[in-house]
């Protein structure tokens, strides 16, 4: 098995984004057995860009004559062209518009983004619009796509801590009327899927890191601004955005009828106090930690998906020195809270 080579510290945007876009080399082997277009739906969040580069990688290096399709509103201005220059038709559309849909190309595979997570609780009918009627506009337009439905570890009720986390047969039990809106978006497509065929995987992600944002760079800009942490939700499952992304552009080649059911996480649960004082060390700062642990948070387990497609390449240690070091450097972020301390549900 070849591993990524891993630097000691990421300086640039452009090293960032390179390791955040690059296909390993099984990513190209199994995207050589799945037929077909790619068309990335909600290619302007925080995730959407480096998948997409990483399937336009993906497909020039296995010699193959495929478009990859990045479609959004796109309020960045500057994403199109970049997403242009390595050869990805770009489209601007409103999902939310049943007009914009129907005019999508066709394409035999979609990986579907969108969705609709914080400020439910002060406009909740919006999250519902992005979570449900959505999907079922791109469910109708695609009835023989195979699909890719990002998700959420949401959809699960706090689990004990020493569970090994809630696996894809744990009973759902979403807490707050997000995590019901991403339950919902699931059965939609799922109702879908039962009767035009569809092959698909849904995808339970929780939580995807990089350097610009992630729960480690909250917690880690906590520690650097002598802020309280919070350790109720006291442990947390993290995994780098870069390893989401060839795991995501593998399972394609898994779909299947009923959809495939993946979590998709780091392996480890993760004590916050431990991350926090890790963070102490190499900032120099001693965290401020407030509160206990509870006995649940939420956490996922994500074993089916290793088994599919091995542990990720990069390690928390990596993810912890990284992040420190671009928080000491005062190098760009998104600031965009994950609020992972939430036990509630209300975001």
């Amino acid at each position: 098995m070849q591993y990524l080579k891993l630097p000691d510290r990421v300086s640039t945007i452009d090293e960032l984004e390179d390791l955040l876009s690059t296909p390993y080399p099984e990513t190209i082997s199994d995207l050589r057995e799945v037929d077909g277009d790619i068309m990335i739906l909600g290619a302007g969040g925080k995730i959407g860009p480096s998948l997409s580069i990483m399937a336009a990688k993906t497909i020039r290096a296995s010699g193959l004559k495929r478009r990859v399709i990045a479609v959004s509103r796109f309020s960045k201005g500057e994403l199109p062209s970049r997403l242009k220059e390595m050869g990805i038709d770009v489209i601007s559309a409103d999902l939310t518009n049943e007009d914009d849909v129907a005019k999508l190309p066709d394409a035999e595979n979609v990986i579907f983004m969108v969705g609709r997570k914080f400020g439910t609780s002060s406009e909740p009918e919006l999250t519902w619009i992005t979570n449900t009627y959505v999907p079922a506009l791109v469910a109708k337009r695609f009835p023989k796509s195979r699909f890719i439905v990002f998700s959420t570890g949401n959809v699960y009720p706090l689990v004990p801590v020493h569970s090994g986390g809630a696996s894809e047969s744990t009973k759902t039990g979403p807490i707050g009327e997000y995590a019901w809106a991403a339950l919902a978006r699931e059965r939609i497509f799922s109702y879908f899927f039962k009767i035009n065929g569809n092959k698909a995987v849904i995808i339970r992600l929780n939580y995807a890191n990089e350097l610009r944002y992630g729960v480690l760079l909250d917690i880690a800009l906590k520690v650097a601004k002598g802020e309280p942490i919070d350790l109720s939700m006291g442990y947390v499952n993290v995994i780098w955005q870069g390893d989401v992304n060839n795991m995501v552009l593998r399972s394609l080649k898994y779909a299947q009828n009923p959809p495939l059911v993946l979590n998709i996480t780091g392996p480890e649960t993760v004590p916050v106090r431990w991350i926090a004082e890790e963070f102490g060390k190499l900032l120099g700062k001693e965290p401020i930690l407030t509160g206990n642990e509870s006995d649940t948070a939420l956490l996922s387990n994500a074993s089916r998906a290793f088994e599919l497609f091995g542990y990720p390449r990069v390690t928390l240690r990596h993810m912890i020195k990284w992040i420190a070091y671009w928080v000491t450097e005062g190098k760009p972020i998104y600031n965009l809270p994950t609020h992972y301390e939430v036990r509630t549900g209300e975001y």
